[in-house]
């Protein structure tokens, strides 16, 4: 069975850190990029990072650019997302999504999720 498990999220003040993981499995990740996406109350599905499979190539939507960065880890089949400096207005639920588009048509495509996600709460 092809899913995603996202951990790490949780509840942290303005301006702090999370550490976000997708471990994927049932297929190979290092032949897909990889991208972060948010789903928040009442708004619309948003990419946030996405990472090409093999080159390091990223994209950021321009709200967490030098804030957020992704990473992976294809011997562990895993993905990352590095959050600082949290913001209120990052508040959802996080999830990852693999494909074989290039980053910048994969961050700005809707998808249906594999995971269950994991929720991220910046409120002091």
């Amino acid at each position: 069975q092809v899913q995603f498990v996202e951990s790490g999220g949780g509840l942290v003040q303005p301006g702090g850190s999370l550490n976000l993981s997708c471990a994927g499995s049932g297929f190979t990740l290092g032949h897909y990029a990889v991208g972060w996406f948010r789903r928040a109350p009442g708004k619309e599905q948003e990419g946030v990072a996405c990472i090409s499979s093999s080159d390091g190539n990223t994209y950021y939507t321009d709200s967490v650019k030098g804030r957020f960065t992704i990473s992976r880890d294809n011997a562990k089949n895993t993905g990352y997302l590095q959050m600082n400096t949290l913001k209120p207005e990052d508040t959802a639920v996080y999830y990852c999504v693999a494909d074989s588009a290039n980053v910048q048509s994969m961050c700005t495509t809707k998808y249906d999720f594999w995971g269950q996600g994991t929720q991220v709460t910046v409120s002091s």
